[in-house]
């Protein structure tokens, strides 16, 4: 019998302020434990939350490039939970009235290697709901193993602004999941609200798993916690939702629960039974006043907006007729985005699909043969422009080009005077170029017989002997021109 895969998620986003959202402590990564617990971020009594505008600004934009609605007045909540790293025993987020609404997200969602992706896979695009998105701190971390057979506690975390992003339960494949915490992953880069840097912690994924008969209501759902990987969500879904198909199959029953995975055995594991809104006993924090928003702080912010990866793509395809693959490629990144349109400023619109071929192209796999991204790329957008231009106006050959790029990446320098140091221009003289087509055929007297009796495939002989003898600086495209109207008769 078939089944359904119901996903939503939960991500937690660290905005790029530099100080806590409700104090003036540091949130700079990696400083000695406790060094960044102000009074605040260890409650110690009487002390009072101040909020940070620029964590708001960060949430007024996010809610402005999903569609969202800007609540004109949020409140602030106390939710009541103990945990060692929770000083206060509550955390301040939003409950009722978060600052961001309703709002949405447009995916490209590409196959997966593995079980989430069945045979005939074909790329395509789905709306994903965001149902909210509201502020709240984060809290302090333990930290097990520092002293032999106990647990040390490190407030630096405790007080850093978080945006907390939940999906409506639209996924339905580990495939539609990895989609969206990618585009959402891009975006929160783009517009500059937080770093993204999964391996610290700044781009949190709680991913909530259920699976039902199709028609059927949806059914019990698991929440599997603190995912920074990519990879990781992959196998922790496909795990999950295996599990729970097994279970209901041999007549067992789910259970809510929060789960834990573990990315060396490949399993999920329960680790508490899952709370309700209920359980927390949330309030209104008496200590801070109603948020509000007005129409011309919303429009402040949105005039700070850069252009949207949507847009940039819709431009792309639009403007330059470059394809899908392509313009989702470019619009991978900021970086990348920026870069390409450098780019095609050096060589005009009808390079476009020049400059996308060589930064999805060459450019890509350099980089990825070195480990690095479009941040630490050592050939900047002009110099790889100023390259570019030079194959389009015919200067150099593409393989010259690479020729270029080669020393650009190792060294650096102006492409033009590479060019003219290696000699590497083009011979795109008609007149010097049909000398050179001569001389092939008189050498070569019985392959050109063999050729005009119908050996076509022999062009290609031509071609590399046309290429050796002008040392590779022969314009291909004038080269082939002039050897097919020769070789005709």
């Amino acid at each position: 019998m078939t089944w359904e895969i119901v996903i939503g998620l939960e991500v937690h986003a660290q905005l790029s302020t530099q100080t806590k959202i409700f104090s003036g402590a540091s949130t700079t990564y990696g400083a000695e434990p406790n060094t960044q617990a102000d009074a605040v971020s260890i409650a110690l009594p009487g002390v009072l939350p101040v909020l940070n505008k620029g964590a708001v600004e960060r949430a007024i934009k996010f809610g402005l490039a999903t569609g969202a609605h800007i609540a004109p007045r949020s409140v602030f909540a106390r939710k009541n939970y103990f945990y060692p790293d929770l000083p206060k025993g509550y955390q301040i987020s939003q409950f009722d009235l978060p600052v961001v609404g309703m709002g949405a997200l447009t995916i490209q969602v590409e196959p997966l290697s593995g079980p989430s992706t069945g045979s005939g896979f074909k790329p395509y695009e789905k709306v994903v709901r965001i149902t909210r998105a509201h502020l709240e701190e984060d809290a302090g971390k333990s930290v097990h193993g520092s002293s032999q057979g106990m647990t040390g506690i490190d407030l630096n975390r405790a007080g850093t602004p978080l945006l907390e992003i939940v999906s409506e339960p639209d996924m339905r494949s580990a495939a539609e999941a990895i989609a969206y915490a990618k585009a959402l992953h891009t975006l929160v880069k783009w517009i500059g609200i937080c770093d993204g840097n999964m391996q610290e912690g700044s781009f949190r994924c709680d991913v909530n798993v259920s699976v039902r008969r199709p028609g059927e209501p949806f059914g019990t759902r698991r929440e599997i916690k603190n995912l920074n990987s990519f990879k990781f969500m992959q196998q922790a879904i496909d795990y999950e939702v295996q599990w729970q198909i097994d279970t209901i199959e041999s007549g067992g029953k789910v259970q809510q629960a929060t789960i834990l995975f573990n990315p060396d055995s490949g399993e999920t594991r329960a680790m508490r039974s899952k709370e309700d809104a209920h359980d927390y006993r949330y309030f209104p924090d008496p200590d801070l006043l109603p948020l509000d928003i007005s129409e011309e702080w919303k429009e402040q912010v949105r005039a700070t907006l850069p252009e949207l990866p949507e847009a940039r793509r819709a431009r792309y395809t639009g403007e330059y007729g470059l394809t899908a693959y392509d313009a989702n490629v470019l619009t991978s990144s900021r970086e990348m985005a920026d870069y390409f349109d450098t780019c095609v400023g050096a060589v005009g619109a009808a390079g476009a699909k020049l400059c996308a071929n060589w930064l999805t192209g060459e450019l890509s796999a350099q980089l990825n043969r070195d480990g690095l991204d479009m941040t630490q790329c050592p050939v900047n957008p002009q110099q790889m422009g100023g390259m570019l231009a030079r194959i389009a106006d015919n200067t150099i050959s593409n393989s010259g080009a690479k020729e270029v790029f080669r020393a650009l990446w190792a060294e650096g320098g102006d492409a033009d005077a590479i060019i003219e140091a290696k000699g590497l221009k083009q011979v795109s003289d008609s007149g010097a170029i049909e000398a050179l087509v001569d001389e092939i055929i008189a050498a070569n007297a019985d392959k050109v017989a063999e050729y005009r009796s119908g050996k076509d495939k022999l062009f290609g002989f031509f071609v590399g002997l046309a290429m050796k003898a002008s040392k590779g600086k022969a314009n291909p495209a004038q080269l082939n021109e002039v050897l097919k109207q020769k070789l005709a008769g």
